[in-house]
């Protein structure tokens, strides 16, 4: 029997049928785990988010996208992160509450915040104003010297999906990894959600205290859209690369932002959509 108070995993056990030459036949399938997140903030009480993601780093998950949108700065702003201790909510459930204390004294305009519940793992949390808002949160463009050849690009996708262990097993879940102009891999995490990923990889660096990337690639599985490239933007990143394409927005933020953005990179090749000048010995 199963203990109410463990923690989900980042892997669920499931039966399956493979139908495969007309026969059919049972085994046990391991899928990524998806499961509802709420970040409280006190001593507000308040609920500022809820989104779809896969259990792990919940914490980093939770520093990231209170940073991305500008309810703390340093990692001093919070006192304490830490899960939900009311009794009154079931054992396990209590693994999908993280309560995030905020220092004394700092009180965050939450109004923004408003538009982020329940939110797809899927999409992304969506209906956000786009560059005028970045701008009025003191957004500036990224001045950095980072460049790197293709080469380094090209190699970036191999490195990430080797360090991909939980999509290794499941094959249903998407990363976000950071790298240094050497392509030498940083950090990476995963989530069944792209935007959440990105979260937990700048809560990691929120908590080390190595905000802002600005020496640093980061590389995301799927699409680049508005919302990655929000948090990268914020985060300081200057190249940005995604293995699909980006969005119309993700584009006009990454050339209002100073971000080179990579797309399509797949193989030996990948397009160019701002910033080509941090690609350098391009024939």
């Amino acid at each position: 029997m199963v203990s109410k108070n463990r923690q989900a995993g980042s892997k669920t056990k499931r039966q399956v049928w493979v139908v495969e030459n007309g026969k059919v036949r049972s085994r046990l399938d391991h899928l990524t785990t998806e499961e509802p997140l709420e970040i409280r903030l006190a001593p507000f009480q308040k609920t500022v988010a809820v989104t779809m993601r896969t259990p792990g780093a919940d914490f980093e998950l939770a520093a990231g996208f209170l940073y991305a949108e500008g309810v703390v700065n340093r990692r001093e702003d919070i006192q304490r992160i830490s899960y939900c201790v009311d009794e009154s909510v079931d054992g396990e459930q209590r693994y999908n509450i993280v309560n995030v204390e905020l220092r004394h004294g700092l009180i965050p305009d939450l109004q923004p915040l408003e538009r982020h519940f329940y939110t797809s793992s899927a999409c992304g949390v969506c209906g956000k104003a786009s560059l005028e808002a970045l701008h009025l949160r003191g957004c500036s463009a990224i001045v950095a010297d980072l460049t790197v050849t293709p080469e380094i690009i090209y190699s970036l996708p191999d490195r990430l999906r080797a360090a991909q262990g939980i999509f290794t097993a499941t094959g249903g879940l998407h990363a976000a990894a950071t790298f240094d102009a050497q392509g030498q891999l940083l950090n990476l995490r995963e989530d069944v959600g792209r935007h959440n990923a990105l979260d937990k990889l700048i809560g990691s660096a929120f908590f080390s205290d190595e905000l802002p990337l600005n020496n640093h690639i980061i590389l995301v599985s799927g699409r680049s859209s508005f919302e990655i490239l929000q948090k990268s933007a914020i985060a300081g990143v200057p190249i940005v690369c995604s293995v699909s394409a980006p969005s119309s927005l993700a584009v006009s933020v990454a050339k209002e932002f100073g971000i080179t953005l990579i797309g399509f990179l797949r193989g030996e090749r990948f397009n160019v959509y701002t910033g080509l000048e941090r690609i350098k010995a391009i024939k």
